[in-house]
């Protein structure tokens, strides 16, 4: 059994010259052989299966730093919201910073107030 992912184009923009000119993203096609028994002891169907891959990969990469929130999202097939709430079932930190940098965003904010 092959499984097939594919990633959809999506229209981004690029600004040229004060204009906003629509550019294509390509897609790339990944596709990987399993072997039936392993959907049949996971008990999930092909697209199951390829949803939790691609949020796996997504969160794989989003704690390793590799890939910001919004394209852990992309990757993952959802939106940032969905995103974040699949992070807190998973107890992740949405938001990792250390000591130092805490106090260096409270100390901008403090700059901030009039």
């Amino acid at each position: 059994m092959t499984l097939r992912l594919f990633v959809l184009q999506s229209l981004r923009y690029r600004k040229v010259f004060d204009q906003m000119i629509p550019m294509q993203e390509r897609t790339v096609n990944i596709c990987f052989s399993l072997k039936e028994n392993i959907l049949l002891s996971l008990k999930e169907t092909k697209n199951e299966f390829m949803n939790e891959i691609l949020y796996l990969s997504a969160l794989h990469f989003y704690r390793k730093g590799r890939l910001s929130l919004g394209k852990a999202a992309e990757l993952a097939g959802c939106t940032k919201i969905a995103f974040i709430e699949k992070l807190q079932k998973e107890r992740e930190f949405v938001f990792d910073y250390n000591e130092e940098e805490i106090d260096e965003i409270f100390d901008d904010e403090s700059k901030l107030k009039c």
